[in-house]
This record gives structure tokens, C-alpha cells and sequence, in this order.
């Protein structure tokens, strides 16, 4: 699911490079969503030459903090 693959690289260190083709389709949704910034191979493209994610957008990360729920304020 692509919400649990954002989760997944919310800590990662980017640019991160991704080859995986069910990580590559997660990323493709996220950037659609405007969630990432992402460099995606093109429809049709051999299988194998892979994608990397530029950074999660400020969306992005608004969306991880609403997934995580509200914070108890001390």
C-alpha cells in the first residue's frame, strides 16, 4: 500500500533509489498524490531501470503526522 511504503522511507535519507516494481508502483501513486517528488521510469520502460525519490513534499510529511494522530501536549 502505498501509505504504508511512505511511512516506510519517512526517515530515509534522499535521494533514495528504489527497484523494487510493487515500491516503484507506491512511488508512482505518492507522486501523483503530490506526496513525493520522484524520478519514475516512463510507462513501457524495461523492467529493472528502477526510480528515485527526491524528497517527501511538505503534503508528504503532513499527511505522515496526521497518520501518526494527535499528540498527547504534555
Amino acid at each position: 500500500m502505498p501509505m504504508n511504503f511512505l511511512q516506510r522511507i519517512e526517515d530515509a535519507s534522499f535521494p533514495l533509489h528504489i527497484n523494487e516494481e510493487a515500491d516503484i508502483q507506491c512511488a508512482a501513486v505518492l507522486a501523483a498524490a503530490q506526496l513525493v517528488e520522484a524520478n519514475l521510469p516512463e510507462p513501457g520502460d524495461p523492467a529493472g531501470k528502477g526510480a528515485v525519490i527526491l524528497r517527501i513534499t511538505p503534503m508528504g510529511r503532513a499527511e505522515l503526522s496526521r497518520l501518526r494522530g494527535p499528540t498527547s501536549a504534555g
